[in-house]
């Protein structure tokens, strides 16, 4: 007898392995074009020097110069950096806090002493910060601008010694008064420690029964092209500016926020994404705001004047997680929901916000993202979602959905990062395991235009470390991060950055013959476009629960006709796997010569 070995695209990882049969249920390094397994493409370095921190956020963008410079921005735990004309820039900003301009005479001073007591509801100052002072007239005799030392903090308030004594109790300043923060930029955690909510965060951070008001999350980063410049919002800090200098670094944006969970821009507004309310400045999970439009300075609310800024709180309860542009508008998931923000224009209502799916929030900031006009992401109970403008919100099939679910490291999912590799139509997400550690290691893909057709055959998975990745656009291919500081260039090459490129593909176990054992007597292989040899492992046995046999491997060289090998058995199972640098195969339909062995 002639078998050919022709199994469906898609991995089946959730059902039993005669169940799934015939179907692939393991790979690494593969992927399914056409119906067919391939070899994925190779990675190389796209620069010599490692980042510092662990990288979390990527994006690409160019300039408006003659030249259209290409830039690549890397958001780490500890710094922000660009990648320039073949060299890595530090852009970290120094300072951590946005300047802001107080109310109306902002300044209290008490005859007789030095205390200089300054409004400022919500700030976000401790005991020791440093600040400047500028713009403000004198108040009592007291020179009020300068460098100041908080001494006490209010919610509202906060305090500094003055030079001299006050002679008089009174309040002053003038409308025009500035304050600098001039608290340094600090590092955030690598690993999480726990969701928001009861019990969060690690033991005795916060009040008993109440959210952790330290980061218990690994420092992510929003990055956004705004014109030529940068956009960066290291999560849970304030949004900062890169003007485009590479001897410059990027500086928080006066008037934003000081506090806010992701940032984006849409229609040349800039969006803070939970975040610190306009009046009174407390941090509130569910506020939106944005600036004037095409002024990333102007946040103030003030309809007579013309202003654009606007504020928002959305409804439904927990907090804001990330968001997305999706054509024009763009999406905003909060840990239950998803709202859809279209842009209204009107000057009582710029944008409006319109909930969109119920229990299907967002797991991580960077969990999400688009290709085409689809957006697919992963929610907290760890299922994976889809939603089109116009339509609702889908659950995606997905047959190895099990094994990503369990192995999930706990309290880890904020490093789950979505991408996309546009050549292929594929979407792909990298997450940590628990069976390798608390960092990325694993991902698993699909190709969008079968998951719309049949999801089942959509999926493949892998085991490679990358911390961020982005598509391919305005760079020629995706690029990637690993945990220790290497920046690849993928889908390059057919090596591993120089290093031999390894991945596999297996099968369930199949019938060759539903009612006889079978003797196998070799096979002739059917692989394209095949460089360096190809490794046949083969198993069988008689029952699905019964003893395995193994057979020698059988090495296939490119271009070989036939492979001979003996084995017998009525359920057979065939691993393909490659390790050569450089590596390339398109696996056809071999076709494998036995006969029958009778029954048993």
């Amino acid at each position: 007898m002639k078998i050919p070995l022709n199994i469906p695209p898609g991995l089946n990882t959730d059902d039993t392995t005669l169940a799934a049969s015939p179907a692939w249920v393991d790979c690494d390094n593969a992927r399914f074009v056409e119906g067919r397994p391939q070899a994925k493409g190779g990675y190389e370095s796209v620069v010599g020097t490692l980042l510092t921190g662990v990288c979390r956020s990527i994006l690409c963008w160019t300039d408006n110069s003659k030249s259209n410079t290409q830039n690549i921005a890397f958001g780490t735990h500890t710094n922000l950096q660009l990648y320039q004309g073949g060299v890595l820039y530090d852009i970290t900003p120094t300072k951590a806090l946005p300047a802001v301009t107080l109310g109306a005479n902002p300044v209290a001073t008490t005859n007789g002493s030095p205390t200089v007591v300054i409004t400022q509801p919500g700030h976000p100052y401790i005991i020791g910060d440093s600040q400047v002072i500028s713009g403000a007239s004198a108040v009592a005799t007291v020179t009020i601008n300068g460098t100041w030392t908080v001494t006490a903090v209010t919610t509202n308030t906060w305090t500094f010694t003055a030079g001299s004594n006050a002679n008089a109790t009174t309040t002053g300043g003038g409308s025009a008064v500035v304050v600098t923060p001039q608290r340094a930029f600090a590092a955030g955690a690598v690993d999480g420690t726990g969701s928001d909510g009861y019990g969060a965060g690690a033991w005795g951070v916060g009040p008993y029964g109440e959210p952790s008001g330290a980061e218990y999350y690994p420092r992510t980063v929003a990055l956004a092209p705004y014109g030529q410049t940068l956009i960066a919002n290291p999560r849970g800090q304030t949004l900062f500016q890169w003007s485009n200098d590479t001897s410059q670094r990027a500086v928080a944006i006066s008037g934003a926020p000081a506090i806010c969970t992701y940032s984006l821009v849409a229609r040349r507004f800039l969006f803070a994404l939970g975040c610190s309310q306009e009046v009174g400045g407390a941090f509130n999970p569910l506020c939106i705001r944005h600036s004037s439009l095409e002024d990333p300075t102007s946040w103030t609310t003030d309809i007579t004047s013309g202003s654009t800024s606007r504020e928002y709180i959305l409804p439904g309860g927990g907090r804001i997680v990330g968001g997305r542009t999706l054509g024009k508008d763009f999406l905003v998931w909060t840990s239950h929901k998803l709202f859809y923000a279209s842009y209204v224009g009107q000057i009582g209502e710029v944008w409006t916000f319109d909930e969109v799916g119920d229990k299907c929030g967002l797991i991580g900031p960077n969990a999400a993202v688009v290709l085409g006009s689809t957006a697919y992401w992963i929610s907290p109970d760890r299922q994976i979602h889809s939603y089109t403008v116009g339509g609702t919100v889908q659950s995606v099939g997905c047959p190895i959905r099990v094994e990503f679910a369990e192995n999930l490291s706990a309290s880890q999912g904020d490093k789950i990062v979505a991408s996309s590799v546009s050549e292929y139509n594929e979407i792909r997400f990298d997450y940590p395991d628990s069976r390798d550690g608390h960092e990325n290691s694993r991902y698993i893909s699909a190709d969008v235009q079968m998951l719309a057709a049949d999801p089942a055959k959509a999926w493949h998975k892998g085991q490679q470390p990358r911390t961020a990745m982005v598509d391919a656009g305005p760079t020629s291919n995706p690029c990637a991060t690993t945990f220790d500081g290497h920046v690849y260039w993928h889908e390059r090459g057919n090596t591993a950055d120089g290093a031999a490129l390894t991945g596999f593909i297996e099968t369930a176990d199949i019938y060759l013959d539903n009612n006889y054992t079978v003797l196998t007597r070799g096979f002739w292989p059917d692989i394209a476009r095949q460089i360096g040899p190809l490794f046949f492992d083969i198993t069988s046995r008689i029952y699905p629960q019964g003893p395995v046999t193994t057979y020698p491997q059988v090495v296939v060289a490119p271009g070989q006709a036939r492979a001979d090998f003996k084995a017998k058995g009525r359920l057979f199972r065939i691993r393909i796997s490659w390790n050569s640098a450089p590596a390339e195969n398109r696996i056809g339909m071999p076709i494998f010569d036995a006969k029958l062995a009778g029954m048993k």
